[in-house]
């Protein structure tokens, strides 16, 4: 146990260092790397812990200065060559997503990652990760104050879906599926808000048909998943379909929260009694108590001033199917 005089001068550093709202993290966060400390474990525990925290900074560091622009993550193949089509789409994609007021986030590398930077240009930021093979830095992002570099893929993925607030995927290898694989199952457990998540490719292609056709022949067939599980991604052939689903996605609703049992929608602009009416008929059944309402901002959203104009409704989620949810939003937005 950490003695009094070690607890007294955390709290002395965090008075000097700190502001009123972060206080008590960032004191929790000293205490705990204290206390480790207390365990024997070895020198790579400690590099590991100190470069997850320099990553981290950062991270923050590149990323906090534009969290008031929303971002699409984007993710495909670092060997696709720069004359291969899909090359040409996802340069072309990244450069008409920032005219709608969208930045890009890429994995930094060659590839589709080099398309979205390219496209993207200054509206883009790259997070590249540290391999013996096949991954640097591209031209377009080597020497922008948007490139952040990582050991750690752990970190890096969850930057990736952190700061994001799209996810658009072009045929890939084991990594780019890993990140579908990850994307999809991050909202179908909640641990993710709903987001647009698209597949593309050219048309007449069948790479996102081929993957998904596992999931309709295998997985619903032997209940792995649900139905509605398959409403969280849409398979697009050409770029303004894509831009059209992920814009029309933020039209109405902003954002959500979870206050207690409450999941809180944030809207941009108000809905109709009507409009909350038939969210009920279509949506009962994943509300477990009471009814979708209109609410004043919660005591828990006052306190940390979230989003405290937005007009917002409220219900008692079950918060298991994620995918109904997803089309409650798309439903929100149809109004």
């Amino acid at each position: 146990m950490l003695n009094e005089d070690i607890n007294e001068s955390i709290s002395r550093l965090v008075s000097k260092v700190g502001k009123k709202d972060n206080e008590k993290y960032l004191k929790e966060i000293i205490l705990s790397i204290c206390k480790l400390s207390e365990f024997d474990i070895n020198s790579g525990d400690w590099k590991l812990m100190s470069r997850s925290i320099k990553e981290l900074k950062n991270s923050f560091k590149a990323f906090t200065p534009y969290r008031d622009k929303r971002k699409v993550a984007i993710f495909g193949s670092a060997r696709t060559p720069e004359d291969n089509p899909l090359f040409k789409m996802a340069e072309d994609f990244s450069r008409d997503i920032t005219k709608k007021d969208f930045m890009v986030i890429t994995g930094a590398g060659g590839g589709i990652m080099e398309a979205g930077n390219k496209g993207g240009g200054d509206e883009s930021f790259g997070v590249n990760i540290k391999l013996p093979f096949e991954q640097s830095a591209n031209d377009y992002i080597r020497e922008s104050n948007k490139l952040v570099s990582y050991n750690y893929f752990f970190i890096r993925k969850l930057m990736f879906i952190k700061e994001s607030d799209a996810t658009v995927l072009f045929p890939g290898g084991f990594g780019t599926l890993d990140e579908a694989y990850e994307g999809l199952t991050l909202i179908q457990t909640g641990k993710s808000l709903p987001r647009p998540i698209i597949l593309m490719q050219n048309e007449g292609d069948d790479y996102w048909q081929t993957w998904v056709s596992f999931f309709t022949e295998i997985m619903l067939r032997d209940k792995y998943i649900s139905p509605d599980d398959m409403d969280l991604f849409s398979i697009c052939e050409n770029n303004n379909d894509a831009i059209q689903k992920i814009t029309s996605f933020y039209k109405t609703y902003h954002s959500l929260r979870y206050v207690g049992d409450n999941a809180v929608i944030r809207l941009n602009n108000s809905i109709s009694s009507d409009n909350i009416a038939s969210l009920n008929d279509a949506f009962k059944d994943i509300v477990v108590e009471g009814k979708i309402s209109a609410c004043e901002p919660f005591p828990d959203e006052v306190s940390t001033r979230d989003q405290l104009k937005k007009f917002r409704i409220a219900f008692k989620f079950n918060k298991i199917n994620f995918g109904r949810l997803v089309s409650m939003v798309r439903m929100i937005n149809s109004f």
